[in-house]
């Protein structure tokens, strides 16, 4: 066996830390990626080892196994990899104990049974996967300090033989690392009877193995054992276990049955999916808690707690989870003056009252995400969470802001998170009557978060008196993911990617793609990703468009994949096809699809606008756009795009006046100066049109469209040395970052040089530039129109 690396060694960009443990594969070290800042338990595979083939297949099937796994409850794998001849894996770092440490200590039931389910889970996901475990041990069970369980080490895992085309059945053999008939692998005192046998095993061997794992927290001791491992075999395949019950008073009669059955020898006779054993558990667990919960409760107790809840589980919920709070929550309604519909709404930012900035996400999400449930309801407008972000960190009055926002209905609210409990206050208020219809706060654990926010949007919805259809209250209450961290972690996603700077963005794509890793059937994450790619290829102009856009469309139908009815994947598809493909049939019909399915969704609006724009409909495209903007009034970029309706129509005067209002919303918004300068440009204002593209620029602290467009207006007022210094500019850019060659044109085309700016305007048609889409309808391109390589050029795009 070679020695064990020092702290301080070098292995790729890993810095090995300190050792952690070792295991017959390999020794395992805390290590610190160098490029990501983080720490990781980096499993490496001994040198001795890499002469044996099978040993390296196998340590690499490990790698493969566990990566395709996404699971809270499955460790993660980062990378695979080999330096200096070692080869190694690295995996995300586990802060805590594992099962067969914390064994040494007590454990209550509860306790046991909430680690075996949450095993159960983990095992569930691998075998819907096609893969069983198969070395299920204490040591392989870590648990971290928030009570999470993870499951390590699928270097023993093998693709079973029923995997529904998910993976090649005879994957294992391929790799060289099937074991062969009669030869035992695993731990002796966890196998199942076939896998002690060395016979073919499937997912039942993972339950066996478990069973077994349950056995020992419950009993403190295995069901089957002996002197040397020969004697544990024998045991396992001739001896039955002592019942639990004759071990453990007082145990669950059920609990002991699910025991044994898992433990049954035959595998036929045994739970056939771990997902019937986990329910069973779950079962099992809910009942003990409610009956613990029920002894530390008297009758007088009870009824008040009862009072206003739904059942009589809610009210031991409430004592259970959170002792320190009198009821989960405290009604305060209010009767409305006015017996009306209320058919407009804004959710003004929910306010994070915690000393903890770190949680602002969160607070912006709830928002978010109440505002997104409420905006499928088709009698009701929801001002976009968009327009409300203007609001954040303000002292707002909500008379105020609804008669700013035209609604009539303001949702006020702070939140609050104290230990592991969050407090949501809410109040709604009726803006025409100056009135509270309903007031109410909430105390949840934050693993409720989802029924917390289903809670809210539902009585809102009651509170504003709107007749729902059946359809109309499950689309209320619909769930895109059960899971809590990818729930937080897709809020961080669309938290970053709504500061729309390049550097945010990327923060937000990982993000999205951490939360696809632990629900890999997260179709908002992924429409999450489609958006925050399109902005890196279209916004921002920070990734060229052959790179971005393919991602923003794999995203976006692996979205609709999982939920056609997704209309922000449907929008953002519809800007794939207009912006990167010029396939634009395919973006009217995706566009019109979004607008059907979600008709309060201003983006969706704002896209047909574009459509409409590019292809020269411009009534329409201002009848679109202006539906955009009333729909999320205090938009920059949703007025703005009416401004654009009107320059692309050839109506300056009214563009300028559009970007004048913009800029009364917020007067150092560059695109509106850069708006403002090109209208200018068109009614020979060029002075005018100088100054508000270097207001632009120092806006935008240099953007390369905003230095196109003032190089443009340079070459048109005649100083044509300027002009060529923005072109030296954008040169000097292009070393460090993507740049569009439609902005070098923009400049030639400014400067008189038809023939360059013809070439540069090719260049961007290999690129695939967004900007080609406008060709059609550009009025700066006016002028090589007559041109025959222009025609060619409009000839491949429309």
């Amino acid at each position: 066996m070679a020695e064990s690396l020092a702290p301080e060694t070098q292995l790729a960009h890993y810095r090995i830390v300190s050792p952690l443990g070792a295991g017959g594969m390999g020794e395992v070290y805390l290590a610190e990626d160098n490029r990501l800042g983080r720490r990781v338990a980096l499993k490496i595979l001994p040198v001795e080892f890499t002469k044996h083939p099978e040993r390296v297949a196998r340590f690499e099937q490990e790698a493969r196994a566990a990566s395709a796994l996404n699971h809270p409850n499955i460790i993660t794998v980062y990378d695979i990899g080999r330096h200096a001849g070692r080869h190694f894996i690295a995996f995300e770092y586990v802060a805590g104990v594992t099962l067969r440490q914390h064994l040494t200590g007590q454990m209550t039931l509860g306790e046991a049974l909430d680690i075996a389910i949450q095993t159960a889970a983990a095992l569930q996901a691998a075998h819907e996967a096609g893969i069983t475990h198969r070395d299920i041990k204490p040591e392989n069970v870590m648990l971290r300090p928030d009570g999470y369980v993870k499951v390590l080490d699928f270097g023993l895992a093998k693709l079973t033989e029923k995997s529904e085309g998910k993976f090649d059945p005879e994957a294992a053999t391929k790799l060289k690392a099937h074991t062969d008939p009669g030869m035992v692998m695993g731990t002796v005192r966890y196998m199942s009877p076939e896998q002690a046998r060395g016979q073919r095993v499937d997912a039942r061997s993972d339950i066996f193995s478990l069973g077994v794992l349950l056995y020992e927290m419950i009993a403190r001791r295995l069901p089957f054992d002996g002197a040397t491992a020969s004697d544990v075999i024998a045991a396992i395949l001739r001896e039955e276990p002592e019942p639990l019950a004759n071990v453990v008073t007082n145990l669950p009669a059920e609990l002991g049955w699910s025991v044994a059955k898992a433990l049954r020898k035959n595998c036929e006779e045994r739970y056939q999916t771990i997902k019937s054993l986990g329910t069973d558990l779950r079962q099992i667990k809910t009942r003990l808690d409610v009956e613990a919960a029920l002894a530390n409760l008297s009758s007088s107790d009870i009824a008040a707690r009862t009072t206003g809840s739904s059942s009589l589980s809610e009210a031991v919920t409430v004592e259970f989870n959170s002792a320190a709070a009198k009821s989960a929550t405290t009604r305060r309604p209010r009767k409305s003056k006015t017996p009306k519909i209320i058919d407009s709404l804004a959710i003004l930012p929910l306010i994070n009252v915690s000393k903890d900035s770190q949680m602002e996400y969160l607070s912006d999400g709830i928002t978010e995400s109440i505002i997104n449930s409420l905006a499928q309801l088709p009698k009701l407008r929801v001002v976009p969470a968009s327009t409300v972000q203007r609001y954040k960190g303000r002292v707002v009055d909500p008379q105020l802001a609804g008669r700013e926002l035209k609604v009539r209905a303001v949702l006020t609210g702070r939140v609050q998170l104290v230990a592991n409990a969050l407090i949501v206050k809410t109040e709604l208020i009726d803006v025409a009557n100056n009135a509270q219809l309903w007031g109410e706060q909430y105390r949840r654990q934050m693993t409720d978060i989802f029924a917390l926010q289903d809670e809210i949007s539902q009585e809102i919805s009651a509170q504003l008196r709107l007749q729902l259809t059946r359809e109309e209250k499950k689309r209320l209450v619909k769930r895109y993911t059960d899971n809590t961290e990818a729930y937080h972690l897709y809020l961080k996603g669309r938290y970053y990617n709504s500061k729309r700077t390049p550097e945010w963005i990327r923060k937000g794509i990982e993000h999205f793609q951490q939360a696809i890793d632990l629900d890999p059937n997260y179709a908002l994450a992924y429409a999450g990703m489609a958006d925050s790619y399109g902005f890196l290829a279209s916004s921002t102009g920070n990734l060229p468009p052959r790179e971005a856009y393919p991602k923003a469309k794999a995203a976006a139908l692996k979205a609709l994949e999982l939920d056609e009815a997704l209309g922000e994947a449907h929008c953002s598809l519809g800007f794939f096809h207009l912006l990167y493909d010029w396939d634009f049939a395919a973006a009217e019909q995706q566009y019109k699809r979004a607008i059907e399915l979600s008709p309060n969704y201003p983006n969706a609006h704002d896209g047909y606008g574009f459509y409409l724009k590019a292809t020269g409909q411009h009534e329409a495209a201002l009848h679109e756009c202006k539906l955009a903007q009333q729909l999320d009034p205090l938009s920059l970029f949703s007025t703005l795009s009416v401004g654009w309706a009107y320059y692309f129509a050839r109506r300056f005067d009214h563009g300028l006046a559009q970007g004048r209002k913009v800029l009364e919303l917020d007067p150092n918004f560059g695109f509106a100066y850069a708006h403002a300068g090109l209208c200018h440009l068109q009614l020979g204002q060029f002075d005018e049109a100088v100054a508000s593209m270097r207001k632009a620029v120092n806006l935008a602290g240099g953007s390369p469209n905003f230095l196109a467009y003032l190089g443009h207006a340079l070459g048109r007022a005649g100083q044509h040395r300027e002009a060529r210094q923005m072109l030296a500019q954008l040169e000097r850019l292009r070393k460090r970052q993507y740049v569009s060659a439609y902005f070098s044109a923009m400049i030639y085309l400014g400067l008189g040089n038809r023939h360059e700016a013809l070439t540069w305007l090719e260049e961007a048609y290999e690129e695939r530039s967004g900007f080609l889409a406008f060709v059609k309808v550009e009025p700066m391109l006016d002028v090589v129109r007559g041109e025959e390589r222009f025609a060619n050029l409009l000839a491949l795009i429309h």
